[in-house]
């Protein structure tokens, strides 16, 4: 019996730590078809952006017909100008775009097809870091919601170190109640 208990509680930790520092996979624009030129306001990928809060080890997902069009990521200057002839990297795969977001700080991407940055196909990102994600105040960057958000765990929660966004206590919760119910019996 003590070793069902040992297992049990192994097991539950392992998932735990596994789901600890987790990034999250985030499709840019929020629908498979974003990554193109914006039909009504030409900032609305930014607009998407700034309604999001992206933190190191997130990947961005950019889902795009890649025999018509591309992702370049570039520096502060060719995202205001369009220019797409130095690109820091370059993506063409298509629906199988993904770039993690490895360190905190403004990101920038362009549309790698002719004149579609210019027509507002472009996206800035600003990624923070683990240890500001849980901040009391929100990052300067951070817009006024039009409505309010739901509360935050680790604002409202009396034991902040426990409480996770992505359900990480809740899961521990499940496993060690799961755990208390076999090794009792």
């Amino acid at each position: 019996m003590a070793f069902l208990r040992t297992l049990v509680w192994f097991s539950a930790l392992a998932f735990v730590l596994s789901r600890v520092g987790e990034g999250k996979d985030i499709l840019v624009g929020g629908s498979e078809d974003a990554w193109k030129i914006p039909k009504n306001a030409p900032d609305s990928l930014n607009q998407w952006a700034r309604k999001h809060r992206f933190k190191v080890g997130d990947f961005l997902f950019f889902k795009y017909n890649g025999k018509a069009d591309s992702v370049l990521q570039v520096t502060e200057e060719n995202y205001e100008s369009c220019n797409t002839s130095k690109p820091i990297k370059e993506y063409k795969n298509g629906n199988n775009t993904k770039v993690k977001l490895n360190k905190s700080g403004l990101f920038y991407f362009i549309s790698g097809a002719d004149g579609h940055c210019q027509k507002g196909q472009k996206l800035e990102v600003t990624v923070i870091s683990e240890k500001h994600r849980h901040r009391d105040n929100p990052p300067a960057f951070s817009p006024k919601p039009a409505i309010a958000p739901a509360p935050d765990p680790a604002k409202t929660s009396p034991n902040k170190a426990l409480a996770y966004k992505d359900g990480t206590f809740l899961a521990l919760a499940s496993l060690l109640g799961l755990a208390f119910a076999f090794t009792s019996v």
